[in-house]
């Protein structure tokens, strides 16, 4: 038995999140949900998390766990959202802790937020099992574009999260505070060593000149032969040589400041100040 895939894009961070379930009637998981969030104004919206919630409903699923591959740099979580609606834990690999060391620096965050990981409801150590109705899925530590990735493995299909995106776009940058070029070569090569039909379920998609539509879901023996950055071939030398080279050019995605202090916070947003707001902070010349 193989798992059932509902994917959702949000269109503005260009992120698919994830239902994957067993049954109509049975269980799930929910993966990598997003908060719509308007940088202009500040403001946040739910649309795109209440579909999931709509579609959990309609096919009378138990959610059981919502998985962060990694604390996000384009969006802002929802899975409080999910939780709050539908139930499940909140679940990151535990290596979160090195990026909220890493960010309630960058942050001058408040005292009592604490870098162990307690925001979240559970944290995974590479190769933990966990089930939800009638699949057991396994974590995978693939690090590299942030210390805390994980890919999860439920059946034939495995949710990598960024660190690879469909064969014509490549790999994730590594030029945020943590990541590592040559750590993120010898995560792909772990997910390479799958099984070549093995489905690879993307988090974003950005599509080149010449293709219109989106693409979620690509192959291991895809991925092999034609990833335009890391196919069968491409040595870690000359990998790392390319991406340090292309992330030198790239510009920090629009969302980087707002969602990276939410999102090491399991997706809350921190404590309201004396008069009752909320704010984020901007940081000035430290990234």
């Amino acid at each position: 038995m193989q798992p059932q895939i509902r994917a959702f894009l949000d269109d503005d961070s260009e992120t698919f999140s994830y239902v994957v379930y067993d049954e109509p009637g049975g269980h799930a998981a929910v993966v990598d949900p997003v908060l719509d969030f308007d940088s202009k104004s500040g403001r946040t919206r739910t649309d795109g998390a209440q579909r999931i919630v709509d579609f959990v409903r309609e096919h009378d699923l138990v959610v059981d766990w919502i998985l962060e591959t990694h604390a996000h740099a384009d969006h802002l979580s929802a899975a409080p959202f999910i939780r709050d609606h539908l139930g499940g834990r909140i679940a990151i690999g535990e290596h979160i802790r090195d990026v909220q060391r890493i960010f309630k620096d960058v942050f001058n965050l408040e005292r009592s937020f604490l870098p162990d990981g307690s925001q979240f409801d559970h944290l995974f150590v590479d190769g933990d099992r966990f089930r939800f109705g009638l699949f057991e899925g396994r974590v995978m530590h693939v690090p590299g574009h942030t210390p805390a990735d994980l890919a999860y493995v439920i059946g034939d299909a495995v949710f990598v999260g960024d660190t690879l995106f469909p064969p014509d776009v490549g790999t994730a940058r590594c030029d945020f505070p943590g990541g590592d070029a040559a750590t993120l070569y010898r995560s792909v090569q772990k997910l390479l060593a799958l099984p070549d039909d093995t489905r690879l379920l993307v988090c974003h998609d950005y599509p080149p000149e010449g293709r219109s539509e989106h693409v979620w879901e690509t192959t291991v023996g895809d991925q092999r032969r034609r990833n335009m950055h890391i196919h069968e071939g491409v040595t870690e030398a000359g990998f790392v040589a390319m991406r340090e080279q292309r992330d030198a050019t790239l510009a920090m995605p629009r969302l980087i400041l707002p969602s990276i202090q939410v999102n090491i916070r399991a997706g809350q947003m921190p404590p309201a100040e004396d008069n009752g707001t909320v704010y984020l902070k901007l940081p000035i010349d430290r990234l």
